[in-house]
């Protein structure tokens, strides 16, 4: 991660505990695992989800021909993007966001909520659409997740998130597509 990325995080998150409790409503558990267990019924009835147990397995001229190199330096080379310059930070949408690399859902528009950080956060995923392990880029180790169809990077796990889960997964827009319900 880049110094500019890095101290652009560190401001954000004092503004992310200020928008928590204004943007997030507190939820129980029995709430979220509906909200889990239900996500496709946001999906579009065009849109044919992949399962993570299809796996994607490309080389990387194949990944650099499918991607654009800001989504090749994020999703397959573990870069982060700027805060503040996904337009995904603003869809509002009832919908499915899915890897860009593989079209894997990963949250629904339900999990999203406004972190004021500057990325694309959610409260929790899709179940088993994603891999986590420890990244110990920076002087403190993080938790890393990454799309569990192709491996593509997709951001890191905080703990201040909203009650009940208490996690952020912090998201980089480029690494993810939306794919709006049939309502809209």
């Amino acid at each position: 991660m880049k110094r500019r990325t890095l101290v652009q995080a560190l401001i954000g998150l004092p503004l992310a505990a200020a928008h928590l409790s204004l943007s997030a409503a507190t939820r129980t558990q029995a709430e979220i695992d509906a909200m889990r267990s239900r996500w496709r019924d946001l999906l579009a009835s065009d849109f044919e989800a992949p399962g993570p147990d299809e796996k994607v397995s490309l080389d990387e001229e194949q990944w650099r021909e499918q991607l654009s190199p800001q989504q090749f330096q994020i999703l397959r080379e573990e870069g982060t993007e700027r805060a503040f310059t996904s337009a995904l930070n603003d869809e509002k949408r009832s919908g499915v966001f899915v890897c860009a690399g593989c079209d894997l859902p990963l949250f629904s528009s339900e999990m999203k909520y406004e972190s004021g950080t500057g990325w694309p956060s959610f409260f929790t995923t899709i179940p088993d659409a994603v891999a986590t392990k420890r990244d110990f880029k920076l002087v403190w180790p993080r938790t890393e997740y990454h799309c569990a169809r192709c491996g593509g990077h997709q951001g890191h796990i905080f703990k201040d998130g909203p009650a009940p889960t208490r996690e952020r997964w912090c998201n980089n827009g480029l690494a993810l597509k939306f794919v709006p319900g049939d309502a809209h």
